[in-house]
């Protein structure tokens, strides 16, 4: 555990009862005239974006869509993105959907200028400064995007996904609104939901894991553990997935304050080749990297363990598999994919994507156990 850390949060958030109501006054009160909303067709079209349009127009402020956000988008769709929000002449960005939309906003954010381009923030994304002020309305309950300093592209000619991070992308506002994720999809609600669970237990178990992320993440960790399934296997249970949509921003925040590790730094080589979505490909990893890394982070995945599930297990090493365990079982009972050949995924080059993960040194600091390239391999082969 590190001794110097620091806490770095959205301006406002909003949840509970009526966040929408909250997102209308916030936006009289900041004068603002003109936004621009991202979001993708999928979203608009099963009314998810309405109530957020809703109380932009009960602000009486005028607004354009666009709603063709790319799935995990490269930096050069990114970059196109950023081009047309500068068209439209906003004063504010508002983001609604998941973490590939909140992502292209919050770098949208920073690079309506023509000082730098996204590609350029690639090398060096300390240059980025604020430019537009961002509001984020989280459509999942997993990717954290709306709390984080981080957003992440694809890089196709590498084939890998880069993560550029600068606080200046925090965004400004955040809306909680369980009525966004009341009826998303169990596979997308599973994938996204697993990918939270991965940040609480990453940075839990981090290299600069500190009291600040250790109180968001074992919150969050706590909140997954205990929610997940019935968040995704029952469409009315309300109260859950409002759980999991918090357990989801408080994982975003403890991504802010320590970091995640292992498990998101070899799955970045398998989003960027394959296109595996990122929380499947996160889901793939978690039990390999877990058990790679249990001798060294044993005693966190202990405490982890009381704090989440608390009876049965007496010792730290039976709490530590215990805990191992129960996180398998929930990737299982949520059945998503445990191998790269169930996604169509045949003779993966193991060489190539050790050396790829490898290359996520913005990560692989932050894992307790260094991991040699013949320790990716051994991890990559056991999800062929």
């Amino acid at each position: 555990m590190i001794s110097s850390y620091s806490l770095r949060l959205p301006k406002v958030v909003f949840g509970g009862e009526n966040p929408m109501g909250q997102l209308a006054n916030a936006l009289r009160a900041e004068g603002v005239a003109r936004t621009v909303v991202l979001t993708d067709a999928s979203l608009r079209r099963l009314g998810i974006v309405d109530s957020t349009l809703s109380a932009i127009r009960t602000a009486g402020v005028s607004f354009e869509v666009i709603d063709d956000i790319p799935a995990e988008p490269s930096y050069e769709q990114v970059q196109s993105v950023v081009d047309r929000v500068r068209k439209a002449g906003a004063d504010v960005i508002v983001a609604v959907g998941g973490g590939s939309v909140m992502d292209s906003a919050k770098l949208a954010s920073v690079a309506a200028t023509d000082a730098y381009t996204i590609h350029d923030l690639l090398a060096d994304p300390g240059q980025a400064s604020k430019q537009l002020k961002c509001i984020a309305v989280p459509t999942t309950a997993g990717t954290g995007a709306e709390a984080t300093p981080n957003a992440i592209v694809a890089v196709p000619e590498d084939e890998v996904k880069i993560g550029i991070v600068n606080d200046a992308m925090i965004p400004d506002y955040v809306v909680l609104d369980v009525r966004t994720v009341q009826n998303l999809p169990r596979k997308i609600a599973a994938a996204t939901g697993i990918d939270a669970m991965c940040h609480g237990i990453e940075c839990f178990t981090s290299t600069k894991a500190n009291p600040f992320s250790d109180t968001f993440a074992l919150e969050a960790f706590d909140l997954i553990i205990n929610n997940i399934e019935q968040a995704c296997d029952d469409g009315d249970a309300l109260d859950a997935k409002r759980a999991m949509q918090t357990a989801a921003f408080y994982a975003g925040i403890a991504i802010t304050a320590s970091g995640t590790t292992a498990v998101h730094a070899l799955s970045y080589p398998l989003g960027g080749k394959f296109h595996v979505p990122h929380g499947v490909s996160n889901a793939i990893l978690l039990s390999p990297v877990m058990h790679f890394n249990e001798p060294a982070i044993r005693e966190r995945l202990a405490l982890a363990y009381d704090r989440a599930i608390g009876a049965g297990a007496t010792t730290s090493e039976e709490k530590s598999a215990a805990l191992i365990a129960r996180m398998d079982q929930i990737v299982e009972h949520l059945n998503i994919p445990k191998k790269l050949a169930e996604l169509g995924v045949e003779d993966a080059p193991i060489d190539w994507l050790a050396e790829a993960g490898l290359k996520q040194r913005r990560l692989l600091v932050n894992n307790m156990r260094e991991v040699t390239l013949e320790d990716a391999k051994a991890i990559y082969e056991q999800v062929i």
